[in-house]
């Protein structure tokens, strides 16, 4: 009699651990800096990257850490700071403008959401940024304009700054121009692509366009601007400051709330439509 052969039971196969799936949204942020210390996480202060981390986590559960393109001072606002951060949600980036700003209190608002490639820096990969610094020339305060303009009662000659403000163009060492960089060794030139000085009325903004920027750069730069619209500082001085030429002059840095962060520029951000 033949015996039965006991049937082969195939192996139950291992299923493969799923890999990871996640994209990569890129938000355009708009803030008002005056009660933040910054937009960089403070261990026991509000920041910018705080309030917005904590938004993302009511929203979808998960504790991420966003990436920005520029680290505004205490005090400095924003109207299209860059952001970025991975996600394993399945929310739209529609959804993700309406649900965050649900989250967000009144002072910080998503403007748009992109979903970008998952290389995507906001920083390293910025090509420009523009700020905006706003001046209240008037012997008279402006409730409605205190956050967000320095008042300066001295009559200041804008197109006096203006003619200045070519000085700026160009990769120059601004440490003259910045507070004292963290390790001491790291460069402190800077590319400015822009400059300008208008005025409207009793307002006169100061704009600066540049690659990156030091620590109180802008501040202290539109500090400049404003001892040369006083008569307090020639051409002369601005230039010697710029090449680090021995003089007393220096530059005094502004108050915070008359800063903007007004634009970042990227060469694949807002990403084109498919």
């Amino acid at each position: 009699m033949t015996a039965m052969k006991t049937p082969t039971i195939p192996q139950k196969q291992l299923a493969e651990p799923k890999a990871r799936r996640y994209m990569r949204l890129a938000l355009t942020i708009e803030y008002e800096g005056t009660r933040y210390h910054g937009f960089q996480y403070q261990v026991n202060a509000p920041s910018i990257q705080a309030a917005l981390e904590q938004a993302i986590e009511r929203l979808t559960g998960e504790r991420v850490r966003i990436k920005g393109a520029g680290r505004t001072d205490a005090g400095v606002h924003a109207e299209a700071q860059v952001v970025a951060f991975d996600t394993d949600s399945t929310h739209t980036a529609d959804t993700f403008v309406s649900a965050l700003n649900h989250h967000l209190p009144q002072d910080i608002a998503v403007k748009a959401a992109h979903i970008v490639e998952t290389d995507f820096d906001p920083r390293r990969h910025a090509l420009s940024r523009t700020y905006r610094y706003s001046i209240l020339n008037s012997k008279t305060p402006s409730p409605m304009m205190r956050r967000f303009a320095c008042q300066i009662r001295e009559p200041l000659d804008a197109r006096r700054m203006h003619s200045v403000t070519r000085l700026f163009i160009g990769a120059h060492d601004f440490r003259k121009f910045a507070a004292p960089l963290p390790d001491g060794k790291s460069s402190s030139v800077r590319a400015i692509y822009d400059a300008f000085v208008r005025q409207d009325g009793d307002m006169i903004r100061i704009g600066v366009t540049g690659s990156a920027f030091l620590q109180h750069q802008v501040r202290r730069m539109a500090g400049a601007l404003v001892d040369i619209g006083r008569g307090r500082l020639s051409p002369d001085d601005l230039q010697a400051m710029i090449d680090n030429a021995p003089t007393d002059k220096i530059a005094h840095t502004l108050p915070a709330h008359g800063l903007c962060l007004v634009r970042i520029k990227y060469a694949n951000y807002p990403p084109c439509a498919k």
